[in-house]
């Protein structure tokens, strides 16, 4: 070998350099797909709206620009000054605060990733972070303002606030009719208002997860990644064995549709095969809520009222944090409605 040949032979230092910028752009590559691997599917659906709304936004303003939950290349030229102005769009579009607040808090987290993969400027990426949301008493007083100035204030498909169920509706909802469609539903609503389940934990239930001999249900929460197990309540645990003695399948998902099957001069009702989606349960809930006279009910609601009730009566904040499957004692707060009496329940002796 030539001391020519030796010379061009990169040293130690220089070679771990190379190698790390080769890493860097193959990390910089795939810095979006490995954050949405990580990402339960509801959750990038929200994401690609609300990048999809900061698209519009831009449109709006002359700028033909997109794909910004794709491809990190679109974040190069965004700066803080559009991101807020994003904010302020929102608002005067007449979207609600927190749903305002939710969509900054993703284009903030895609800038970060856009900044990874060197798409955008740090010193961009940091002024962006800088972009606050509003809090509750600003979003108050945002409101009032637009109100006064006939604006829309809770543009979007979300309620500005829960269905308040009281307990002789919710006993209605549980007792449904001794038919199929009837003893399914039944089990539906006691599972979301005597146990808090979030409409996605309950789409997912299969039937190896109930356990009617010890009286309990093992399930997995996607939302905070834990398994957990909840001993029935009483009436649960009599819908249950009712579903299951007559309707449930032998294996696999649990919910059936309802359909009606021509048996001679009647219409029988029956359940197919097919099971149902989130989708189906939350539009069967919200049936079943009109029928007791709650418009626009919705399994999140019933939630809401699981949590209160459990509230009221003393269960303790950390006993309703691990029972509803929430990441911090802050959470369970927002779904606990406030009492009629404030001081209801204060003991001064």
């Amino acid at each position: 070998m030539t001391q020519n040949a030796i010379a061009l032979r990169p040293t130690e230092p220089q070679a771990l350099a190379i190698a790390g910028q080769t890493a860097n752009t193959i990390a910089a590559q795939s810095v979006f797909i490995d954050y949405k691997s990580r990402k339960a599917a509801n959750t990038l659906r929200r994401q690609a709206n609300d990048l999809a709304l900061f698209a519009d936004y831009l449109h709006a303003a002359g700028l033909n620009v997109g794909g910004f939950d794709q491809d990190p290349q679109a974040w190069r030229g965004i700066t803080w000054g559009l991101v807020e102005g994003f904010a302020r769009w929102q608002l005067q579009e007449g979207y609600a605060v927190a749903s305002a607040n939710v969509r900054l808090a993703t284009v903030k987290t895609y800038a970060r990733l856009a900044m990874k993969a060197g798409a955008l400027d740090q010193a961009d990426y940091a002024m962006i972070t800088t972009v606050k949301g509003y809090s509750r008493k600003e979003s108050k007083r945002i409101d009032e303002q637009r109100q006064a100035a006939e604006l829309a204030t809770r543009k979007g498909v979300k309620k500005s606030a829960a269905v308040s169920i009281d307990p002789k509706q919710a006993a209605a909802l549980i007792m449904q009719s001794d038919t199929p469609q009837g003893r399914r539903d039944s089990l539906l609503m006691a599972l979301l208002l005597e146990h808090g389940l979030r409409v996605g934990e309950v789409a997912r239930l299969a039937v190896n997860d109930f356990d009617l001999k010890a009286g309990t249900l093992t399930f997995y929460r996607p939302k905070v990644d834990k398994t957990q197990t909840h001993a029935f309540t009483p009436q649960t645990l009599t819908a249950a064995r009712a579903y299951f003695k007559q309707d449930a399948p032998k294996r696999g998902n649990l919910w059936r549709k309802s359909a009606s099957k021509q048996d001679g001069k009647s219409n029988k009702q029956t359940l197919t095969k097919q099971g149902m989606t989130e989708r189906g349960l939350t539009k069967r809930v919200k049936v079943l809520g009109e029928i007791v006279g709650l418009v626009g009910l919705s399994a999140h609601d019933c939630r809401h009222y699981w949590a209160t009730q459990a509230a009221r009566n003393n269960t303790p904040i950390d006993r309703l944090q691990e029972a509803g499957g929430w990441n911090s004692p802050a959470m369970p707060l927002r779904y606990v409605e406030a009492a009629k009496i404030a001081n209801e329940g204060v003991k001064l002796s």
